[in-house]
């Protein structure tokens, strides 16, 4: 393992300093997105594999990229993220951690089903990717088998409160999915597998603009750091009257690189963007959020550290539900929301003036933020 080697060589026992691995973890994947981003979206340009923004919906918002010069623009930038996140993880992270290893396979099995949909989606003429139901059968099986490990793990070793679960505001309460025996468990699985593959999905929606999806993870990932570090801390859970997961503090390190990937990434997905993400970066970047707030017991609290992507997700069902129970009426002007305010000013009605793509993200990251914050804020409250 690279950290036992660094500490051999230079006799500087640094590496058992979880924060120092997941200050290093942060750096190296932002030096690698930056290496990687220039080759590949060279690359990228070269293949033309290129942004078709005619696959959409929104005839509206079609015209709007193409005048914005979306059209053509690379994308599967997400590769070079994931990338840069597994190897940073690798470098920094402890393999003999069962947390860490599931996370690595959680990223790279959504990575590899958003990069089959990336590339029928740009290959094939007129096709939008995956269907949902391959896409969905897709995730089930790269989540269900890491929700199978992890829970066999957790039953193997006794460490019941990984089935637990932990309202926000109600110190003294806490429901154990182990109690209800084998039913339990599969209960476990089912809840985990919606919180995960929801996430994804979530994240998923919410990359449609420049900055947008990358910006808030980077806050909504440092967030979930705090709370994986601190949870597998017995002295601070112990004085914040939180659950303690014994090694869970080794996904901070995930979290770090999650963080750091996704800045190197935003210097080319900043306005006007040189690369898109596509499926292969926003579902395997929602599912490794999603499996963080898992490990750190905090699934509940989960929508509003992540509350830009929870947002997001809910506009869309909500506007389909909507238009299919009225019969063609529409609750939000357009779903996601940030295409409503980039279109017509107003999430409910059309305002005076649209809001220009960079004061959507910005104010979007303003609210990613203001969610993290609270959700952090609850540490104490709880």
């Amino acid at each position: 393992m690279f950290p036992a080697l660094f500490d051999e060589l230079f006799g500087l026992p640094l590496f058992g300093y979880i924060s120092f691995r997941m200050a290093m973890a942060a750096l190296t994947g932002f030096a690698l997105a930056l290496w990687w981003g220039r080759p590949a979206i060279a690359w990228l340009r070269r293949h033309k594999v290129g942004e078709d923004v005619t696959k959409t919906d929104q005839k509206e918002l079609a015209v709007l990229s193409e005048k914005m010069g979306k059209k053509d623009t690379p994308t599967m930038g997400g590769s070079f993220l994931v990338g840069s996140l597994i190897a940073s993880v690798l470098l920094w992270g402890r393999l003999d951690n069962l947390h860490v290893v599931l996370a690595i396979l959680v990223t790279a099995g959504f990575a590899a089903v958003g990069f089959v949909d990336d590339f029928k989606k740009l290959t094939i003429p007129k096709c939008k990717g995956l269907t949902p139901r391959a896409k969905m059968i897709g995730l089930t099986v790269v989540c269900v088998s890491a929700l199978l490990a992890f829970a066999y793990y957790a039953h193997s070793t006794g460490r019941t409160t990984l089935f637990t679960l932990y309202p926000p505001f109600f110190k003294d309460y806490e429901f154990s999915f182990a109690a209800l025996g084998l039913f339990g468990v599969l209960c476990f699985i089912a809840f985990q597998w919606l919180v995960v593959v929801g996430t994804s999905n979530a994240c998923n929606i919410t990359d449609g603009m420049d900055g947008l999806a990358a910006g808030c993870m980077i806050i909504s990932g440092l967030a979930l750091s705090i709370f994986c570090y601190i949870t597998g801390r017995p002295d601070w859970t112990a004085y914040l009257n939180l659950p303690h997961v014994s090694a869970a503090s080794e996904m901070a390190v995930v979290g770090g690189a999650l963080c750091g990937s996704c800045l190197g990434f935003l210097w080319y997905n900043a306005f006007p963007a040189k690369v898109f993400m596509g499926d292969s970066g926003s579902l395997p970047l929602g599912g490794l959020l999603a499996w963080m707030a898992m490990v750190a017991k905090q699934e509940l609290v989960l929508p509003l550290i992540g509350l830009v992507f929870f947002l997001e997700l809910a506009s869309s069902a909500l506007q389909t539900r909507y238009f299919k129970a009225t019969g063609g009426k529409r609750l939000f002007t357009c779903a996601p929301i940030h295409h409503g305010l980039q279109l017509k000013g107003g999430i409910f009605a059309p305002a005076a003036a649209p809001w220009h793509e960079v004061t959507v993200v910005v104010r979007a990251w303003i609210v990613a933020a203001v969610g993290a914050l609270a959700a952090l804020a609850l540490l104490k409250v709880r």
